[in-house]
């Protein structure tokens, strides 16, 4: 092999963990921002007169299991019934619009104010149903709950005050776990999201960053989606995309995070593997239609770098692709690179990219766990638990980056939800079994197969450093399809 494919075989490695490396610093900056921050997200209080009228919109699509309980959970928010109205956006095809409006019956009877807008077909998907229901809707606030949620009963009195801003467009409170101890699976997933809502979003907030409502759990001034141009299907993340466009409008965002909407995690890895499609490949699309906008503008370069950042965050699972995969011909031709074990060395650094995210998810845990006996231990069973399977995503999620950026259309496949919060529940019973994905098993298989031989070439060469790696690699690529040959038999 020449030295030019070489060096460029470094060059490409080297460019991968030093992009792991910069995201990992990344992420250990807003764990400081946040944890030396105060959490306490006051309020001010608004006359029973003078609250605004206020629209709660809730897209669902075939959710028979939670729909009822989502219905009777806003129902219940604390709010004057005569400045509040509830819209189910039901795109629904089979029994779950006629248990949505067996429901409103009820509850129309109460006194609440609900209806039913239902279209002839999905276009656009969830940011279809938005607009839609946008169109018709009378309040001047906007808030949000996807179908998995329970709104919390005070979500209105503790989200409408922080709008006497004028220029605040959007309030995200975070998301709590319905179904945290579910499986191990839950856990993993509970474990992942806690960092992203303790530390990444009020990290991002308090430093002034942009931050992203999460599609669910918030509320819109009618008037900044207005004027950012309203909801777009053109990525499978119109919550991200929608975010982007109003904060670089100039709308203000505030996170509260001492807020929490509890939601249902999903119970089996299908849901799981279409969630994380659907959200990397979404956050690629985002990044190419809102990047290049971020950059010509004339925010601070710090605000900038954080935006680059945010809207590559779905690109650290190619980086992590390209590094396991020129890793073994590196290993392998090490030896015949000028001055390779000197190189070697200086790459060395990036192992700091795993104190920096142990740290990232350590205060979230510490938070979540406030009087657990032997915390530290136990942090440091779940956080490589947690690397490995999401080690073992990233041979899909590589394939939904590499789509979303080469422009490969594909629909909105949302993620169903069982009402599954006792491990008690039998969940042979269950039905809207999202596709196996076994097209990524073999994708998956060739990681455990090269991982292995990683492993192997390292003891054959007495050059163990990346034997952690590949074992990683392997064992969360085996679990995640483990898990999705179970499941599919499972969940029917």
């Amino acid at each position: 092999m020449s030295y030019l494919i070489l060096y460029l075989l470094v060059f490409t490695y080297f460019s991968a963990i030093l992009f792991i490396f910069m995201f990992s610093l990344i992420q250990f900056y807003l764990a400081i921002i946040s944890h030396n921050t105060s959490h306490n997200n006051p309020s001010g209080t608004k006359d029973e007169n003078e609250l605004p009228f206020v629209t709660i919109q809730l897209p669902v699509y075939n959710e028979r299991y939670v729909v009822d309980r989502l219905i009777r959970a806003t129902a219940e928010i604390k709010y004057p019934k005569d400045k509040l109205e509830i819209q189910i956006l039901d795109d629904s095809t089979d029994e779950t619009s006629s248990i949505i409006n067996d429901t409103i019956k009820e509850l129309s009877l109460k006194g609440i104010n609900i209806e039913v807008v239902q279209r002839s077909n999905r276009e656009g998907y969830k940011a279809g149903a938005l607009a839609n229901g946008l169109a018709r809707c009378k309040g001047d606030f906007i808030g949000i709950f996807d179908a998995d949620f329970i709104p919390p009963l005070d979500f209105l009195l503790k989200t409408i005050p922080h709008f006497n801003d004028p220029n605040t467009g959007m309030v995200q409170v975070r998301w709590g776990h319905l179904n945290k101890n579910y499986s191990f699976l839950t856990k993993l997933q509970a474990f992942g999201l806690d960092a992203h809502f303790m530390v990444e979003q009020p990290g991002r907030n308090q430093s002034g960053a942009f931050i992203n409502f999460n599609g669910t759990a918030g509320i819109w001034r009618k008037t900044a989606i207005i004027d950012s141009g309203g909801w777009s299907a053109e990525t499978l993340t119109e919550d991200l995309d929608l975010s982007y466009r109003a904060q670089l409008k100039g709308w203000k965002f505030k996170y509260l995070e001492d807020t929490v909407a509890p939601a249902e995690l999903p119970a089996e890895i299908m849901g799981l593997r279409s969630q994380q499609f659907r959200w990397n490949k979404g956050a690629a699309q985002n990044m190419l239609k809102n990047l290049p906008s971020v950059l010509r503008s004339d925010l601070p370069m710090m605000k900038k770098m954080h935006a680059f950042f945010h809207l590559n965050n779905s690109a650290i699972f190619v980086a992590i692709m390209i590094a396991f995969i020129s890793s073994i011909p590196l290993l392998i031709w090490k030896s015949s690179i000028s001055n390779g074990d000197t190189i070697f060395h200086w790459m060395a650094i990036s192992l700091l990219a795993y104190v920096f995210l142990g740290s990232y998810f350590y205060i979230p845990y510490k938070l979540s766990n406030p009087d657990a006996r032997f915390r530290l231990l136990k942090f440091i069973y779940w956080f490589p638990l947690f690397l490995c399977i999401s080690m073992g995503l990233a041979f899909q999620n590589t394939m939904a980056v590499l789509e979303g950026w080469f422009g490969k259309n594909t629909a909105f496949i949302r993620t169903p939800k069982y009402n599954l919060t006792s491990s008690s529940k039998h969940t042979k019973l269950k039905n809207y079994q999202n596709a196996p994905h076994l097209r990524y098993t073999t994708g998956e298989l060739f990681v455990v197969l090269y991982s292995i031989a990683g492993i192997a070439a390292g003891i054959h060469l007495k050059d163990t450093g990346l034997i952690p790696f590949h074992f990683m690699m392997a064992a969360g690529s085996l679990v995640v399809m483990g898990y999705t040959l179970i499941h599919s038999r499972n969940f029917k």
